[in-house]
């Protein structure tokens, strides 16, 4: 285990609300099930799992504000839709309040929300995690993707992202044009 892990575990206890903190502990602990599985490296795993959602102790306005005070460029879609933005600033906060610097670790709390095209193994890994850690329980295919996840990790992200896209077409929410980018890399690169 690295010798960070317990001091942000602490941290994290203190700053989020608890249910936020046992998804980050079920994040953690599921990312690394699946680097396990995939051969991705574990310490990044941990780490990039219990700090996927640091910036969360902060409510989305405020993350909006912080950014835009740290000079963080702000996207017409994070300003509609402002909790998209913890994921950009968690990966700020990781690196200037949790000293990481390995930039794998930051790309995959930065696209841990939204995905991008072209993910790494770790990015994958996060994404994934977020969306079937054993806390979650809201959406229909969780059972589905939670077995999919450990046999085809593409073929469960890009079931995932068609799901988000889905949900949030029938919300009425807005699309942000990363996670578009994202669904459009993954379904062409099912379809070859």
């Amino acid at each position: 285990m690295n010798e960070r892990v317990p001091m942000i575990r602490k941290k994290l206890k203190k700053k989020l609300d608890p249910c936020r903190y046992e998804h980050t502990l079920g994040v953690s602990y599921t990312a690394m099930a699946l680097a396990m599985r995939y051969g991705c490296d574990l310490e990044k795993a941990e780490l990039a799992g219990l700090l996927h959602d640091c910036a969360r102790q902060f409510d989305n306005q405020t993350i909006y504000e912080k950014c835009l005070e740290k000079g963080i460029p702000v996207t017409e879609d994070e300003e509609k839709n402002k909790v998209l933005l913890h994921a950009k600033y968690g990966s700020y906060m990781a690196e200037h309040k949790y000293q990481i610097t390995d930039p794998e670790i930051l790309s995959a709390i930065r696209y841990h929300t939204t995905g991008k095209p072209d993910m790494t193994l770790l990015e994958k890994i996060i994404y994934i995690a977020d969306y079937i850690e054993p806390r979650r329980n809201k959406a229909d295919n969780l059972d589905s993707m939670r077995q999919l996840a450990f046999v085809d990790i593409d073929q469960a992200l890009t079931e995932i992202m068609q799901g988000i896209l889905v949900y949030l077409n029938e919300t009425g929410s807005n699309v942000d044009s990363q996670t578009e980018s994202a669904i459009d890399y993954y379904q062409n690169r099912q379809a070859i």
